[in-house]
């Protein structure tokens, strides 16, 4: 398992390097200039140059590359351009909210999917089935923005229960908190859940077709118990590696959903630094959002070992 464990940690590093580089020259070619951004349309030539030299802006490719990759081995990330402050302090402030909005809509995700694709096996060809797969088939087409939109005039504007958008922050209380990204969990989850719970029932019924649960079955062992006990733990292979990719689209959501709720999340702040041209915080914020998936892929590959004992270090 050592060579194994070292093989993947080699992956991960060559993947991160790979990632950095292409994150750095694909926002380094974008159009205009943030000195010119910041200083305004009637700057002086003269005076976006100087801003341009005092920000950095001025030295080759590969100095100002070398230069960020090293701020990132000791946790210096520079100051942004619009706000004055370290990226290191805002990119905190703002992962305060997002990764607990991304766990929730994780554990949504998980808890819709895993149950509406071990029932809908279990019932496979039955009412049951037909029914909640075609409810996951509206759920994949439903766009996760526009789904929010509805969720809040349903539950905002017509019954008042939850709030329209908006975060009050943690130390007012984790139920107000929990309260407040409920339904962009939901919006978030919704689509994701779809999908899993279909790859859930595929995964379950091709298991539930192996001889060894047809011998369980001959041993007296009960339907329920197969199920979970044997059939479930066989199935989750193919189920934990897409949820590994769901992970990534759940963070990529966020930028649009914390837009939609009006949250003070990492992909509202990614957004408005698009906006405002702060190049050295969207940098940073889509390397860290790359760095997270890049993990959580190599920690799914890694529990592949521990989910299926019969998978050997050369099948990895």
């Amino acid at each position: 398992m050592s060579v194994f464990f070292l093989r993947r940690l080699l992956t991960l590093l060559a993947t991160l390097v790979g990632a950095s580089v292409i994150i750095f020259l694909v926002l380094d070619a974008l159009p205009g200039n943030a000195a010119q951004m910041l200083m305004g349309a009637d700057a002086s030539a003269d005076a976006v140059r100087a801003l341009t030299v005092k920000l950095g802006l001025d030295q080759p490719l590969a100095v100002r590359y070398l230069q960020w990759i090293k701020g990132l081995l000791v946790g210096d990330l520079g100051n942004s351009y619009v706000y004055g402050t370290p990226v290191a302090s805002l990119i905190a402030e703002r992962l305060i909210l997002t990764i607990p909005l991304a766990i929730m809509s994780m554990l949504i995700t998980v808890t819709l999917a895993l149950s509406a694709g071990i029932y809908t096996a279990a019932n496979h060809n039955k009412l049951g089935d037909v029914g909640v797969m075609s409810l996951t088939q509206v759920g994949i087409a439903l766009p996760n923005f526009w789904f929010a939109i509805l969720l809040v005039l349903l539950f905002s504007v017509r019954l008042q229960w939850l709030s329209a958008g908006g975060f009050p922050g943690w130390e007012d209380g984790i139920w107000l908190g929990v309260k407040s990204l409920l339904l962009p969990a939901i919006s978030l989850a919704v689509v994701q859940a779809a999908i899993l719970a279909r790859v859930t029932r595929s995964a379950v019924l091709e298991v539930l077709r192996e001889d060894f649960v047809r011998t369980a079955r001959a041993k007296g062992l009960g339907k329920r118990e197969v199920l979970w006990s044997h059939v479930l733990r066989n199935a989750m292979i193919p189920v934990m590696t897409v949820m590994g990719l769901q992970f990534a689209n759940l963070l990529a959501g966020t930028i649009v959903i914390e837009n939609v709720f009006y949250l003070p999340g990492l992909g509202r702040l990614i957004f408005q630094s698009i906006a405002n041209r702060d190049l050295i915080v969207v940098r940073n914020c889509v390397m860290l959002l790359a760095a997270m998936v890049v993990i959580v892929n190599f920690v799914v590959d890694v529990l592949y070992a521990f989910i299926d004992p019969r998978i050997k270090v050369h099948d990895l």
